[in-house]
């Protein structure tokens, strides 16, 4: 008699057996095919249909998940916050730039740097730091001492390389995305100085979309970071303002990321 098993289920493999088949046991080797299918046919027949598998409660983690919080960015300070209509412009001059960028990419990549710029290699964190923000910064030394001499301003491996179009136009986007990185990380510790948001935004400008998820990941961290420096800013007037505001602008309604964007007053 046919088991509930083999009623219900289709045969995918039909096989004929013999007569000799129903005496066949499982300890006896099989001496053809037929008894081979037969034997897996009765071993499984032994199998009961639901198994409960015995777990020691003591043996389990008591945490098995980990929670992510989605962190927002720290509201503005009274009177720190931009216009709806500034947030919109900037977009709008922002997007008419990196369709500039994007055309004239070939053009710029194709320009000869001066012998004096020496791009560092891909994985090199510390030489990307000293390249773009210069040793003065690198190192932590003032970049307003006043008792520089003027023409030291002009030493780029001081005071860093400006994000010209003929350095970032060669940085694939493997490259880009981790300069940003880079740069975001040294935020995190740092003040904001003006030659950080001059990469940070020509970075932003070529990064293209649609963004990867590490390149989602990073520019979070760099509005919640600007949102929090924001925060100890002491004045209105203080010259950093425009340009942290201008960054969570970008990323919160050019890269769409709305919920830290800033809001009307």
């Amino acid at each position: 008699m046919k088991s509930d098993v083999e009623e219900l289920m289709p045969k995918l493999l039909p096989v004929e057996f013999g007569a000799n088949t129903e005496d066949l046991g499982l300890n006896r080797t099989p001496r053809n095919p037929q008894e081979y299918l037969r034997q897996v046919q009765l071993e499984a027949s032994l199998c009961p249909e639901v198994v409960v598998a015995q777990i020691d409660p003591k043996k389990l983690k008591r945490k098995q998940t980990v929670d992510v919080p989605v962190e927002g960015c720290h509201a503005a300070p009274v009177g720190f916050s931009p216009s709806l209509r500034w947030q919109q412009q900037q977009v709008s001059n922002f997007s008419d730039i990196r369709q500039s960028i994007a055309k004239n990419r070939k053009h710029w990549s194709s320009q000869t740097l001066d012998d004096n710029v020496l791009m560092p290699k891909l994985a090199d964190e510390e030489g990307w730091k000293r390249f773009c923000l210069g040793e003065k910064l690198y190192l932590g030394t003032s970049s307003c001492d006043p008792d520089e001499e003027p023409e030291s301003a002009l030493d780029y491996c001081k005071v860093g390389f400006p994000p010209f179009l003929s350095i970032v136009s060669r940085l694939n986007q493997t490259t880009l995305l981790m300069v940003l990185e880079i740069l975001i990380s040294w935020f995190e510790e740092r003040e904001f100085v003006p030659q950080l948001g001059r990469w940070l935004y020509a970075l932003l400008a070529c990064l293209e979309k649609p963004l990867l998820p590490e390149a989602h990941s990073s520019i979070r961290q760099l509005a919640r970071r600007c949102a929090q420096f924001r925060s100890t800013l002491e004045s209105r007037e203080d010259e950093k303002l425009p340009a942290l505001n201008l960054l969570i602008c970008l990323v919160a309604r050019y890269f769409e990321q709305s919920d830290l964007a800033d809001q009307p007053e």
